[in-house]
């Protein structure tokens, strides 16, 4: 029988330290985002508009990124 797998031990992990520093920072982002939904009035430029766009840039651009960055 012959083992292609020289070394079947070793564990190779995709991702890299790039990786987890993007993960890291749009875990920051959304945390930043919803603290400001959170400080800002009802009906104000925080709670309507700013908040949301860094909840989106957080959820569907820098943790997707995260995860399909070689």
């Amino acid at each position: 029988m012959d083992n292609t797998n020289k070394n079947p031990d070793k564990i190779i992990w995709p991702f890299k330290r790039k990786n987890y520093l993007l993960f890291g920072f749009a875990v920051l982002v959304i945390i930043v985002g919803y603290f400001i939904m959170y400080m800002g009035d009802v009906n104000s430029f925080q709670s309507v508009t700013l908040a949301p766009i860094l909840l989106i840039v957080g959820y569907i651009v820098l943790i997707p990124l995260a995860i399909l960055k070689n």
